[in-house]
């Protein structure tokens, strides 16, 4: 009797064992994220190093390898950004890049995602036309030659928006924001093809004043 217990529990541990593995082979939460840092090498690295070089963050060669300035200028983006500073470039900087990791969200669904928190940053309380006004001049941006190609690139450009300097790109953006982005992504541009916009009570930017106006909605006035 001693022996058939000790045979059924190992059959039972062996079991186990079998269940445990299929689950984590087979279920995308319990798979460890990929993670690049010093020594890191492949073409993930080098469109890391391309991004943060488009963006102003690192000046060194684009060459696939993770040195010491690819890490400190990962540790710079991430300081500015809100991100945890540790020159790793984990899920969360990549995704901070537009890099895609792989994960179950589509790059479009992450560039509406993240359009929306930079709308919900930028134009939280402001008419709904104003808010998704706002995404039509990230994505002008995009098709403009002097700006980065990508709504990651235009957002995380260094200086281009509050809402990245102060922090409240990251509040969690609410449904309104999120449509906005998305009438913004399906083509609707009510800023009428805008490349700036400011608000006049609270820029004490002599040059954004120059820009020729387009129009104003809200506490907004859109520029060419």
């Amino acid at each position: 009797m001693i022996y058939l217990k000790r045979v059924f529990l190992a059959a039972w541990c062996f079991a186990m064992v079998c269940i445990l593995y299929i689950t984590i082979s087979f279920n995308p939460e319990y798979v460890s994220a990929v993670t690049y840092s010093y020594g890191s090498k492949g073409s993930t690295v080098t469109e890391i190093q391309r991004r943060l070089k488009n963006w102003g963050y690192y000046s060194g060669s684009v060459d696939g390898e993770y040195g010491y300035q690819t890490y400190t200028a990962v540790r710079y983006f991430q300081s500015k950004n809100g991100l945890r500073v540790d020159g790793v470039a984990g899920n969360e900087t990549l995704r901070a890049l537009g890099i895609n990791t792989g994960e179950s969200n589509a790059p479009g669904s992450q560039n509406l995602y993240l359009l929306a928190q930079c709308i919900h940053g930028e134009a939280r309380g402001e008419p709904y036309i104003g808010k998704v006004a706002v995404g039509g001049v990230i994505i002008n941006r995009t098709r403009d030659p002097r700006f980065p190609s990508t709504i990651p690139g235009v957002i995380y450009q260094p200086g281009a928006f509050d809402a990245v300097s102060d922090g409240q790109l990251y509040l969690t953006p609410d449904s309104e924001s999120i449509n906005a982005a998305q009438d913004a992504l399906n083509g609707w541009d009510p800023s009428g093809g805008a490349l700036y916009y400011f608000n006049p009570a609270k820029t004490t930017n002599s040059w954004i004043w120059s820009r020729p106006l387009i129009k104003v909605i809200g506490n907004h006035r859109f520029c060419k």
